[in-house]
């Protein structure tokens, strides 16, 4: 492992690695100042420093780490370290001390789903969702492939009307005389906002978690009901499962996207019953959704009734449009298109995103509604928010929280849920994920011979037990999550590990201790991952240099490669 990074000072100053990539201090004068804020003189700045890593040969080691994180945008800075015992032989399997990464600190990526907070996590978030969603469909994943011949429907449940607003009708034009194009901003704005019903419009997005969990119990009764079953007995022949979605419109209202399967009474691995249909999965759907009703329920301190009139409660429900369609097999090509292979992409892709793409809202959470004048919003979106702001401070909408989650338009519910039986979870996929990694890393690493130039260099610098950078791709993120019995602030230590690094089942001991540093990258190391991004690969098909031929401004021990000539270039423009 490279060893602690720190740029090039004089031999009297000792610089720790947290400090190495320090944000530089602010100059006295304007001038200076000025030149500090433009853009162009920042990038020099930084590919200086990068140059100069370069020519000491840390460059490499800090590229390493930095592509493990996968082209995140915000990871999670971490500082402490971690060891893994061996309890039976007392031998210690690996140390991990963060002020020995090239960056002295542990990266670790964000994991956000959102595609307009971190694009590369969110799109490792949308493969995970399809795998788990087409699992459920086609088998695989520890799912056996019988459920593909199981009643299956794709449903879509939507939100009533609370006013006109700008549609996309078909054949003939909307409602103000024209015809929109599919990105033109007037999409679901209303026709006429003095008449809109807004805090209708928040209210049953605050509801709408609620009407979820009302419909899948009524959708149980109508199946018994249809099946000449009682509830309860319905359990006996025949399982509910599902997985579902929650996606904004144009308007921002939630609805739902739904896969429905009907298996047997232990799940996947059984038969479902003979009345099991389709049809039948169909019309207990429709009934089911016309049936769902959530009265608005408000704490009431006693004698309020008497001091001041108590209106009705609103009564919530879903809208008229109701879509059901089966869904046949990867191989069909009949009359009906809906496919396992398109129902899972489509889910997938809506799993990433959130009102901010659709309506033109925020992803993240406000604190003082004075903040919306810094973002430019539609307004649509920011009526919605200033809505369900002040409705927030209501003492009948209070439980709703609707200031904590104006940002969503009142929705605070969850984007995709799944039963227990539906298929697997992304916890799993994650897991065999991470075992792949480690793996592959395992494997490459015993494939290929140590440098006997760096041999030396390491083991002086290096605890016992490291023989390469543990980054978020050797599962420490599993570290950091894991159950550990909690000995005091920021310690973790005394987890079990079921399986050890030395292949033995509830042998390995972990005990780390890990402190929070900031989220995002630092100046110099955002700068070098801007570069690893835009620096293009080298042609798998040309030829490699032989050893003994090196370049004339290559030294001895210090790699050069793609980005290291990235650097420099741009250091010399």
């Amino acid at each position: 492992m490279p060893a602690q990074l720190q740029l090039p000072t004089p031999a009297t100053t000792s610089t720790p690695a947290s400090t190495a990539f320090a944000a530089p201090a602010l100059a006295s004068s304007a001038d200076t100042s000025a030149n500090r804020n433009s853009a162009l003189e920042r990038r020099a700045r930084l590919t200086a420093r990068l140059a100069k890593l370069a020519a000491v040969g840390h460059l490499a080691p800090l590229a390493r780490q930095i592509g493990s994180l996968g082209g995140c945008a915000r990871p999670i800075r971490l500082t402490g370290h971690r060891t893994r015992l061996d309890t039976a032989t007392g031998q210690i399997l690996d140390h991990l001390d963060t002020r020995h990464l090239p960056a002295g600190e542990l990266l670790v990526r964000c994991g956000n789903r959102r595609i307009t907070r971190c694009p590369a996590c969110s799109t490792l978030y949308r493969y995970d969702t399809y795998q788990l969603i087409a699992a459920g469909l086609r088998g695989g994943k520890t799912v056996p492939v019988s459920v593909a011949t199981h009643p299956r429907v794709f449903a879509t449940l939507t939100a009533p009307g609370f006013g006109p607003v700008h549609n996309q009708p078909g054949a003939t034009p909307c409602t103000c005389g024209t015809r929109h194009a599919d990105g033109d901003p007037l999409l679901g704005t209303p026709l006429n906002p003095q008449r809109y019903d807004y805090t209708g419009a928040v209210l049953w997005n605050a509801h709408a978690p609620a009407l979820w969990a009302r419909f899948t119990t009524h959708l149980r009764r109508e199946i018994a009901h249809a099946a000449g079953l009682t509830q309860r007995t319905l359990r006996h022949h025949a399982t509910l499962s599902y997985a579902k979605v929650a996606e904004y419109q144009k308007r921002g209202q939630i609805h739902f996207h739904t896969v429905i399967r009907i298996d047997g009474p232990t799940g996947p691995n059984s038969t479902p019953p003979a009345w099991a249909t389709t049809q039948l999965l169909d019309h207990a759907i429709r009934a089911a959704a016309n049936r769902t009703r959530v009265q608005h329920q408000h704490p009431t301190k006693a004698g309020e009734a008497d001091r001041a009139q108590v209106l009705e409660p609103p009564v919530f429900r879903f809208g008229r449009q109701i879509d059901v369609r089966a869904i046949r097999s990867t191989d069909f090509t009949g009359d009906a298109p809906v496919t396992d292979r398109h129902v899972a992409a489509y889910i997938a892709k809506y799993a990433t995103k959130g009102a901010e793409t659709t309506t033109g809202t925020l992803d993240r959470r406000l604190r003082f509604l004075a903040e919306l004048a810094q973002h430019d919003l539609t307004d649509h979106a920011r009526r919605m928010i200033h809505t369900a702001w002040h409705l927030g401070t209501q003492p009948q909408h209070t439980h709703l929280r609707l200031r904590q989650w104006a940002h969503m338009l009142g929705f605070r519910g969850h984007f995709s849920t799944r039963t227990r039986h539906y298929s697997t979870t992304l916890t799993q996929l994650r897991a065999e994920r991470t075992t792949w990694r480690t793996l592959q890393d395992d494997a490459t690493s015993a494939s290929t011979p140590p440098d006997p130039a760096t041999v030396g260099r390491h083991s002086a610098q290096e605890p016992t037990g490291e023989s390469q950078p543990v980054t978020d791709r050797h599962s420490d993120r599993d570290d950091l999550t894991a159950g550990h019995t909690n000995p005091g602030p920021g310690h973790r230590a005394g987890h079990r590990a079921k399986e050890g690094r030395s292949g033995g089942v509830d042998t390995t001991l972990v005990i780390s201790h890990w402190q929070y540093e900031g989220t995002g990258l630092l100046p110099e190391l955002a700068h070098l991952a801007d570069l690893l991004a835009t620096t293009p690969r080298p042609r798998p098909e040309q030829p490699r240099r032989p050893r003994y031929a090196r370049r004339s401004g290559d030294q001895a021990g210090h790699a050069t490669g793609p980005v290291t000539a990235a650097v420099q270039a741009e250091a010399v423009a």
